[in-house]
């Protein structure tokens, strides 16, 4: 029988089913207590963990040689993965299991924001009547949604988007613009620069890497079309939250969505303060209840597979 932590949230099922065949602490509080997470790891079998438990350090050099990390979710940001590989510790992601969710929040916040129209309940329930200033929103359909990214939740997105008509653009580091992957999606491939320029909404899907960090900073911005909404589901840090604020307020970005930040939660003197066209939301994108259960599950199997 091994022994497993869990560090973060999990779905009750997937926790009993590692529970009937390994010891198990499932412990979601061991996320904000180092010092117990440590102590309790000590030479486990396997440690299952969301996005802020940081496995790196001593946590690492804690486990023992050969065991497994489970990520409840899909970017290995909060993970040492060479310091685990020199240890012979696999790291095993919960790829695509979250896709769905990431995808509907991209083009539920578009639609919320090329329209507009949230911001109406408090002058409505107050008796006001804003109809003349909230009738000119935009219509999602028709617009070019642009994905810098195109792996599995790109992918997901660009299905959505297809299916409220509208045009997908996307790009990729990691794929040729022959790949079948975008024929096959009916997305065109274009590089970065003609993304930006010719996009109404602009979505992030890449990892958080040294390529990657800062990648939307202040003149990427600036050369997204005027009027664009920007959407970032990925990692903090990709983004330039000053620059993104302050097109906000000079109106370039016609709005904004971001799920992630550079450090979570927003620290009292973060940039955001009376921005308009906003929706900031605490890393939830690919939380739901139904995906919660579907990503809890497969690493429960994955973690099961590799302890056998």
């Amino acid at each position: 029988m091994a022994r497993v932590v869990i560090s973060e949230f999990m779905d009750e099922r997937a926790v009993a089913r590692l529970a009937a065949r390994h010891d198990v602490l499932y412990d979601p509080s061991l996320v904000d207590d180092p010092a117990s997470l440590k102590l309790a790891a000590a030479g486990v079998d396997a440690i299952i963990v969301r996005n802020r438990t940081q496995v790196r350090g001593a946590l690492v050099s804690s486990l023992a040689r050969g065991a497994v990390v489970g990520r409840l979710g899909v970017g290995l940001d909060n993970i040492d993965l060479e310091a685990c590989a020199a240890r012979g510790i696999a790291v095993v992601p919960a790829t695509g299991a979250n896709a769905l969710a990431v995808a509907e929040y991209v083009i539920a916040t578009a639609m919320l924001l090329l329209r507009g129209a949230y911001r109406s309940t408090e002058e409505v329930a107050a008796g006001g009547w804003p109809r003349q200033a909230l009738g000119n929103g935009r219509e999602i359909g028709a617009r070019t949604l642009g994905l810098i990214g195109f792996g599995s939740i790109g992918r997901h997105t660009a299905r959505l988007a297809r299916g409220v008509g509208m045009g997908v653009v996307a790009t990729d580091a990691m794929l040729e613009a022959s790949d079948p992957a975008f024929a096959e999606a009916n997305v065109t491939a274009v590089g970065l620069d003609e993304l930006l320029a010719t996009s109404d909404v602009v979505s992030l899907h890449v990892p958080l890497l040294a390529s990657t960090c800062g990648l939307m900073d202040a003149a990427r911005i600036a050369a997204m079309k005027p009027g664009a909404v920007l959407i970032n589901t990925a990692r903090g840090g990709i983004v330039d939250e000053a620059a993104v604020a302050g097109a906000l307020r000079s109106g370039h970005l016609g709005g904004a969505a971001l799920d992630v930040f550079e450090h979570e939660p927003l620290a009292a003197d973060h940039a955001f303060a009376g921005c308009p066209n906003l929706l900031l939301t605490p890393h939830i994108a690919g939380v739901t209840a139904e995906a919660n259960e579907r990503v809890s599950l497969l690493i429960a199997d994955k973690v099961l597979e590799a302890l056998a």
